[in-house]
């Protein structure tokens, strides 16, 4: 085969993948809105009933409607330490918007989790969390956080510490998914 042949060949190829893209993108335009994936397939969160420091039960249930993070954690755990400063911000920053942290704890000892939580000034319920909860989620190691859009369908899932940025995109997803078009 000659190079002129091979050459309106490759011509060819490139302009109907073009043209397949021209249409494909014409079909379906993209939103602006962030999704993950296709949001039907994206697997649902199991409720669960937990209690708080103070002896409220919580269930998952009762934040539908609202994005979520579950973050799990322990007060011996340094980097659970390194990220709750970045997760009390974004609940002040995000909590308007809908978002809910949940923290569940880790720890054997409520006793060890009030004080903790009141020195670090957390702004979101701290629950106590045991190892049921934990498997349901796939925990193996902390942190380890869980995103939850409004849905109630598990977006990501984060085992150990994420970046800040990366922790703050996953937020603003969680919070995308299951809007409201216009919010």
């Amino acid at each position: 085969m000659s190079y002129l042949k091979i050459l309106i060949l490759l011509c060819f190829c490139a302009i109907t993948a073009a043209w397949i893209s021209a249409q494909t993108t014409a079909q379906n335009p993209p939103t602006g809105r962030a999704v993950a994936g296709q949001v039907e397939m994206l697997p649902d969160a199991q409720d669960f009933e937990l209690k708080t420091v103070d002896g409220k039960v919580v269930r998952l249930r009762d934040y539908r409607g609202k994005a979520i993070v579950l973050n799990f954690w322990a007060t011996w755990c340094v980097p659970c330490k390194e990220e709750m400063p970045w997760l009390i911000a974004y609940q002040k920053q995000y909590g308007p918007q809908g978002l809910i942290i949940l923290g569940i704890s880790m720890d054997k000892s409520k006793e060890l989790v009030q004080p903790f939580a009141q020195k670090m000034a957390v702004n979101y319920p701290i629950l106590l969390g045991n190892q049921g909860v934990a498997d349901q989620y796939y925990v193996k190691g902390l942190p380890a956080s869980v995103f939850i859009d409004r849905n109630g369908k598990i977006t990501d899932q984060v085992p150990g510490m994420p970046t800040r940025s990366f922790l703050e995109n996953e937020i603003k997803l969680a919070l995308e998914n299951g809007a409201a078009p216009g919010k």
